[in-house]
């Protein structure tokens, strides 16, 4: 039986892509590297989904290991279980955008230069499947191109910078021969049909200031609320996007930006949200840059205002993103991006029914 190896697993997305990519492939089972303390969380989402998808039973391997060591940090014993990799997933990363760049750099560049390492020496491999970000566009204004990457931008954090170079890594190995496809999510919120997700941040931030405030809810704009775009999307879009291109033989070494192609203004938004909250909104200019630094470094601004400095950056950003690739590759497979309006109030009430969620569970 031939191997579909994952990192990232069991995050966010790998957790719900894993049973729709073993449908498709038959003969494959999949091994999912973990890193030793999340084996136990691993354990239990692999019940997990062998319950919600029977086809996937018997199916999943778990092995431990570090995509930042040689080999990905596997033993012998877990290389020779792993065998004859065709495919590989690698979605592992450090999202937080509030991270120190030496962290961000050893998992999110150096582990992506191992894992094109690895994916170089397996002799049968069919593709590498690459999670980016659109985020890697940095403070790029206008709409930032999809084939393109490095056009001149400068970046908010090390998680931007560091996911940059790493797309940046993948797209020079794949110049040099390594097939592979590259996959841009936007700001990754919960599922669309049900509202489910494991972590509340970017968007549910602004959620959870506009719940604590009374009926009239005051929202500073750090940015042209009418024309900042938020490029939200659905994981339930992402996950199934990134399955039905993952096997078309035209998206071999394309680029694909997984994000609504008309994502909410930041205005569009707060209202979204405080019309399913009962709330009316109002509006108080504030500039960014002194805003950003009050929040960073006046004791409790943060938590009063709910959004960490990093976050406030999104709601002043100029960038938009291209989807042409997109757009044209799932042509005639059913998907696109549903509008955010659709959507919006399950992930509020999922909110409401599972408080014991936070903005620091793993992705």
């Amino acid at each position: 039986m031939t191997t579909l190896l994952m990192t990232g697993f069991p995050g966010f997305l790998g957790s719900a892509l894993l049973p729709l990519l073993l449908a498709r492939r038959e003969g494959f089972r999949a091994v999912c590297l973990v890193q030793p303390q999340h084996l136990s969380t691993a354990k239990a989402r692999v019940a997990q989904i062998e319950k919600a998808s029977p086809h996937t039973k018997g199916l999943i391997d778990l092995v431990t290991g570090d995509i930042t060591e040689v080999d990905l940090g596997m033993s012998a014993e877990a290389l020779a279980e792993v065998g004859d990799v065709r495919e590989i997933w690698h979605l592992a990363a450090v999202y937080d955008l509030t991270v120190p760049e030496p962290i961000a750099r050893r998992v999110n560049v150096d582990g992506t230069a191992r894992v094109i390492e690895f994916a170089r020496s397996r002799p049968h491999l069919i593709r590498l499947q690459y999670v980016s970000t659109c985020y890697v566009s940095g403070n790029y204004a206008g709409v930032f191109p999809e084939d393109g990457l490095d056009e001149g931008q400068s970046f908010l954090n090390h998680y931007e910078s560091t996911k940059f170079a790493a797309e940046l890594l993948v797209r020079e190995a794949m110049a040099a021969g390594l097939p592979a496809t590259i996959y841009r999510p936007g700001i990754v919120v919960g599922d669309s049909e049900t509202g489910e997700t494991q972590k509340y941040d970017g968007p549910y931030f602004l959620a959870s200031f506009m719940r604590r405030q009374p009926s009239i809810t005051v929202v500073p704009a750090v940015g042209d609320a009418d024309t900042v775009k938020v490029s939200l999307v659905p994981r339930d879009f992402v996950v199934n996007a990134m399955d039905e291109l993952s096997i078309m033989d035209k998206s071999l070494g394309r680029t694909y930006a997984l994000t609504d192609p008309n994502p909410p203004t930041a205005r569009e938004l707060v209202d979204i949200f405080a019309q399913h909250l009962g709330k009316k909104v109002f509006w108080v200019p504030l500039p960014l840059t002194p805003t950003r630094a009050l929040v960073d470094h006046v004791p409790g601004m943060e938590r009063l205002l709910g959004i960490p400095a990093e976050g406030l950056d999104y709601f002043a950003s100029p960038t938009s993103y291209d989807t042409t690739n997109t757009t044209a590759d799932l042509e005639g497979t059913g998907l696109s991006c549903p509008p955010f309006a659709s959507y919006a109030g399950r992930l509020l009430d999922y909110m409401d029914a599972h408080p014991e969620i936070d903005s620091s569970a793993m992705v």
